[in-house]
């Protein structure tokens, strides 16, 4: 339930961001009659992103056996190397998003271009909306649709809250701050998504295990207790994990790790999102 929310509360926030700086530019252009426009993409993405969703979860109900297993073990690490690359990205571009955003919408406002807002915000909540899926149909896997269900809307609740409180009231979240610390859980929670999607191809045949099991610490804390279900569920906690899940596990650290040392400002923080 923690992941799920996470998730869509940082998932959510970044559309609310993007709507919000929007509408901004709007008012600041006095174009509030375009406004209409622009929650017109907002509810076209919302309602693709609940079909994707929808689509998703029930692909993988019909599913049974090896089959179900092969699903989801695709399905975890798709979602894994999804939310890596989004981290990437936003540490390569967040500075421009804003820039980038109001141009945007400066220009499609100036020259009254009303499909150009929604398609502004179409495609920004869209994607947002699809991975919101993705991530959600993977933790789902991991923990149970119920708990992640329930996650997945409180964070999107709480999305909507922090994003009108930013734009509607003198409260400001240091929304930089905000996204260096989801970064890092989200870089755990990925890390035990592609150490489950390899745990299910061990399972199908797929990859060999090498070892069956590394070591077993269950009679210590067991994976099926509340706390080691809480760990499965963030961070892909495993009791006994094969040789490939543990190599997978450390291999995608190093991988990520890399790849922050060679992207440009290193030594910055994680994840550096236009301020609002």
């Amino acid at each position: 339930m923690i992941a799920s929310f996470l998730i869509a509360l940082r998932e959510g926030l970044e559309a609310a961001l993007i709507v919000g700086i929007a509408l901004g530019v709007l008012v600041k252009l006095r174009r509030g009659d375009l406004r209409r426009w622009v929650w017109s993409g907002v509810a076209a993405a919302v309602l693709i992103s609940l079909g994707v969703a929808w689509a998703l979860n029930a692909m993988g109900a019909s599913l049974e056996g090896p089959a179900e297993e092969v699903f989801e073990g695709i399905a975890m690490l798709l979602a894994a190397g999804v939310l890596t690359w989004m981290i990437f990205w936003m540490q390569r571009q967040g500075s421009r998003i804003q820039r980038e955003l109001e141009r945007d919408v400066r220009s499609a406002a100036s020259q009254g271009q009303a499909w150009g807002l929604f398609g502004i915000a179409f495609f920004a909540v869209l994607r947002e909306g699809i991975e919101t899926a993705l991530f959600l149909t993977a933790a789902a896997m991991a923990s149970g649709s119920q708990q992640t269900l329930a996650g997945g809307l409180l964070g999107l609740a709480a999305a909507v809250a922090v994003g009108w409180l930013i734009f509607a009231t003198t409260v400001r979240l240091n929304v930089r701050r905000f996204f260096q610390v989801t970064s890092v859980l989200l870089i755990l929670f990925a890390a035990g998504l592609v150490a489950h999607g390899i745990h299910e191809f061990n399972e199908v045949g797929w990859v060999p295990p090498i070892i069956e099991h590394v070591w077993d610490i269950n009679p210590i804390l067991d994976e099926n207790s509340t706390v080691g279900t809480l760990l499965k569920a963030l961070f892909g906690y495993n009791g006994n994990p094969s040789l490939t899940e543990v190599i997978a596990y450390v291999l995608y650290y190093a991988v990520v790790l890399l790849g922050l040392r060679r992207l440009p400002g290193k030594r910055e923080q994680l994840a550096q999102p236009a301020q609002t």
